[in-house]
């Protein structure tokens, strides 16, 4: 279902313009506008679905299939050594724009990017529960 207010609704329908670099009946790929390093790409689903909890498994699948391709072809155009793959869900992850998208982000030695948390070591017991917790989560599916 389309939301007339989403951008990449609109983007979607052509009735705003974008860089495509990518376009099959599920998915497509535009140049961002914001470009902290040359040629990075948003990786959208035709169809308006807010965040990662909404994608269904064929459209996870489409999508994450055209985004290896794409990021396979950015390596290629900018000669970047690295690459980020990022996606928020909700304020807390720092979602801007609710229809899902992922960056596909070039990355260069010293290109002044920085993802930051901390990178405590946490306790095996800890991490055990966080499985089970996880595991029991899935077999409520």
């Amino acid at each position: 279902m389309r939301k007339t207010n989403c951008i990449f609704c609109q983007i979607s329908e052509g009735k705003e313009r974008a860089s495509t670099v990518w376009d099959d009946p599920l998915v497509f790929g535009l140049m961002s506008l914001e470009q902290p390093t040359p040629c990075k790409v948003l990786m959208i689903p035709k169809e308006h679905v807010e965040n990662l909890f909404e994608l269904n498994d064929p459209l996870a699948a489409a999508l994450f299939q055209a985004t290896v391709k794409v990021a396979r072809a950015v390596r290629r155009a900018s000669r970047c050594p690295g690459l980020n793959l990022v996606q928020s869900n909700g304020s807390a992850g720092q979602q801007d724009v609710f229809h899902f998208h992922l960056h596909i982000i070039p990355r260069f030695p010293n290109d002044g990017i920085i993802l930051k948390w901390d990178n405590k070591v946490e306790e095996r017991p800890r991490l055990d529960q966080f499985a089970q917790d996880i595991r029991a989560a899935l077999s409520d599916r």
